[in-house]
């Protein structure tokens, strides 16, 4: 094999097992910061080794041994190091040395859910919304620093910042590696979900730049989504977000016109919706309603998009059903953003005046003060009433607030057309 060959053999074994790889050694180190630099070493000494010897008929295996190598090697050198220091005084660092026989032995201990365990960490709520998104896309995702900068239109120094800070915080806590247990599950489990739901979203509707969509992004979300229902099957709000991603994914060849605009998901032709997805997607909602979690908050969404996967045209949604649905959950998860999306379903179920009513209540909402997609609904509805001068001043108000080019133009162009 060329050495070109081999160092992309290389490269692409590696990120299919940086995850596990660094999630092994978290969970033996207990510093995820520590646990990346091994996973890097591990990754030059393959550089190194198999362009002479070959790739291994067990690559990950060999890379986790090298890195635990590397480990034993540093933490020994510590060990000798604070003899030395006993010698003049007592070492400040010496609980922490004491514990270098247990380390070494956790080496050969069977690893269990590390990955899961990973996950956990990189979404503990003790970090911001935006670290944890940049830290589990780093760690699990394998994305690089550019990658994830780009995605999230923001600068590699910002993100790279973000990185460190994240996992400096994570070492100071000195959080165990483990998933946890009960309530404080339940609760980080949520941090995990929203993390997830919230790398998927920034790229099925972008909120800023000149895309519409990133689709590299929701695969990311949908890949890690796929791992959590491997090592979490018991979780129905886990299947619920899953469902969620596969059923919304399924529309992106149809929801983007070749000139990059917008097509309303009224206006898709849904020839071009990804059937094997919507059958993941209804497959994931199914389980977490057979687990009892058909009220959960994701389990809702999905069955909200189920609808229209479900429907062969636009005429044939259950709009009644929808408009139940999201008084469902409503309840369950109020928040000024499914309000908005409830007075849609309800213009659509009703007519545009009863969208009109549920508007007029949310009006002073300071968290959609400078929402697009209010004005941006205002202005649908007054258009389906035949009101349509005021239908253009609230599409020309939502063009000024939106950040993303191709849906500005697309409300200009709505306005437009009122006349």
């Amino acid at each position: 094999m060329a050495l070109n060959e081999t160092h992309h053999a290389i490269e692409t074994v590696f990120r299919i097992e940086q995850a596990r790889l660094i999630a092994g050694l978290a969970r033996m180190v207990r510093d995820v910061g520590l646990a990346e630099e091994l996973a890097q070493d591990a990754l030059v000494t393959a550089l190194s080794e198999w362009p002479k010897s070959g790739v291994p008929r067990n690559p990950g295996a060999w890379l986790m041994a090298a890195a635990k190598r590397r480990a034993i090697d540093g933490f020994r050198r510590k060990k000798m190091m604070a003899v030395k220091h006993a010698e003049i005084g007592r070492d400040p660092e010496e609980d922490s040395v004491t514990r270098i026989e247990d380390i070494e032995a956790a080496m050969d201990d069977d690893v269990g859910d590390e990955l899961l365990s990973l996950i956990f960490t990189a979404c503990h709520p003790i970090l911001s919304q935006e670290a944890r998104a940049a830290l589990t896309l780093r760690l699990i995702g394998g994305l690089t620093t550019d990658e994830i900068a780009r995605a999230f239109l923001s600068s590699e120094t910002t993100i790279a910042q973000r990185i460190v800070r994240a996992k400096k915080t994570l070492g100071n806590a000195g959080l165990a590696y483990e998933v946890p247990r009960g309530a404080e599950r339940q609760q980080r489990l949520a941090s995990v979900l929203e993390v997830v739901y919230l790398i998927f979203n920034e790229g099925y509707a972008a909120t800023a730049g000149e895309d519409l969509i990133r689709p590299a992004l929701c695969t990311e979300a949908q890949r890690l989504g796929r791992i959590l229902v491997r090592l979490a099957p018991d979780e129905p709000e886990v299947f619920g977000l899953l469902a969620l991603m596969e059923i919304q994914a399924s529309r992106f060849s149809a929801r983007v016109a070749p000139d990059g605009s917008p097509i309303p998901l009224t206006e898709q032709n849904r020839g071009r919706w990804d059937q094997l997805l919507i059958r993941r997607g209804l497959d994931a909602l199914e389980k977490a309603e057979a687990l009892g979690g058909a009220n959960g908050p994701y389990a809702l969404q999905a069955a909200l998009a189920a609808c229209h996967a479900r429907a062969r045209n636009a005429e044939d949604t259950d709009w009644p059903r929808i408009a139940a649905l999201y008084d469902r959950l409503r309840q369950i998860m109020p928040s000024p953003v499914v309000d908005l999306n409830r007075a849609v379903a309800h213009s659509m179920a009703f007519g545009p005046d009863a969208g009109l009513a549920l508007l007029a209540a949310l009006e002073g909402e300071a968290v959609l003060a400078k929402y697009a997609l209010l004005p941006a609904a205002r202005g649908d509805f007054l258009f389906r009433a035949g009101r349509l001068g005021e239908a253009r001043t609230a599409f020309e108000q939502a063009a000024l607030l939106s950040r993303n080019g191709r849906e500005r133009a697309f409300l200009l162009k709505r306005a437009g057309v009122c006349g």
